[in-house]
């Protein structure tokens, strides 16, 4: 349940999920997440350097690896030569034509020069005194300190954060968790209620696995009998549902798909109280296309 209320903080709230769209993930930034994670970690534990921003700066200032600086000369993190530097270079047209840029031989080459660019500059000390795990706090505060010009700099790697889940890497045990669910869940937040969407062959315990839950509580939470096959696309909730709709959402028209239990799980409420609600029992059937169900 701890891994649970982790994925709560890292959620974008909707509204309703009937009328807000889930943000899509990259496969270009999840494929370099999951062949950078590991230098990243590596990277925190030497420098302290949280992981989670480490990754969503190479993403932000590297477009995933797949910018002109970052292909021909490996730097991922955009850091310019500056007085000191005495290592290969290259030049780009940045905040002004021609400008000069660190190269590396190696990619891994260039996170560690981020981590010593941060740890071994003084207008970046104050970032070490946060904790590990304050994602926000060291975005803002790279943004503060000046590492980039975009005034939406902080908002962009928190955003990248969030959507990737990638402060799990700032925690204990996180990189084990990601190599054992290489393809996780996207968790969702509607009708106040956590919930993933069901792929084909998962089962109770993979999903309570993933989520710290026991198998029984996820197949009670979603009211299904003990022998269910997911066949991809359900709803699942992580949580109890309510016991009536979310304030905002008062009836429900019924369409052609419909039945009292896809009504249920739509808008996170009990089954039995959604019968209860409408003055029905389960021997009711169907209710009929048109029809109003009340969800309060």
């Amino acid at each position: 349940m701890r891994r649970l209320r982790f994925f709560f903080l890292l959620l974008l709230a909707g509204a309703a999920m009937v009328s807000v769209p889930a943000q899509r993930r990259s496969k270009a930034y999840e494929d370099y997440i999951r062949k950078y994670r590991k230098i990243a970690v590596d990277e925190m534990k030497r420098y302290h350097v949280p992981a989670s921003i480490t990754l969503a700066q190479g993403l932000l200032e590297s477009g995933a690896g797949k910018s002109q600086l970052a292909r021909k000369s490996n730097n991922h993190f955009g850091i310019k030569c500056g007085k000191y530097w005495e290592g290969r270079t290259v030049r780009a047209n940045d905040d002004a034509p021609n400008e000069c840029f660190r190269a590396y031989r190696h990619p891994k080459d260039s996170y560690r020069d981020h981590s010593k660019f941060l740890r071994g500059g003084t207008r970046y000390a104050s970032l070490f005194k946060l904790k590990i795990t304050d994602y926000k706090g060291w975005a803002k505060g790279l943004k503060k300190a000046g590492y980039a010009t975009d005034p939406r700099y902080a908002n962009r790697l928190i955003n990248i954060i969030e959507l990737y889940d990638l402060d799990r890497y700032d925690r204990k045990g996180g990189l084990k968790w990601a190599e054992e669910f290489p393809n996780p869940h996207q968790p969702y937040l509607a009708n106040d209620l956590l919930y993933v969407i069901a792929r084909r062959g998962d089962t109770f315990k993979s999903i309570g696995k993933e989520f710290d839950l026991k198998k029984k509580r996820v197949r009670t939470y979603n009211e299904l009998p003990k022998g269910y096959e997911f066949q991809g696309g359900e709803i699942v909730y992580l949580e109890e549902k309510h016991r009536h709709a979310v304030d905002g959402f008062i009836s429900y028209i019924v369409r052609p798909g419909d039945s009292m239990y896809s009504i249920a799980q739509k808008f996170g409420v009990k089954l039995k109280n959604l019968y209860r609600l409408n003055g029905m029992d389960e021997s009711d059937g169907v209710p009929p296309v048109g029809s109003i169900i009340w969800l309060q």
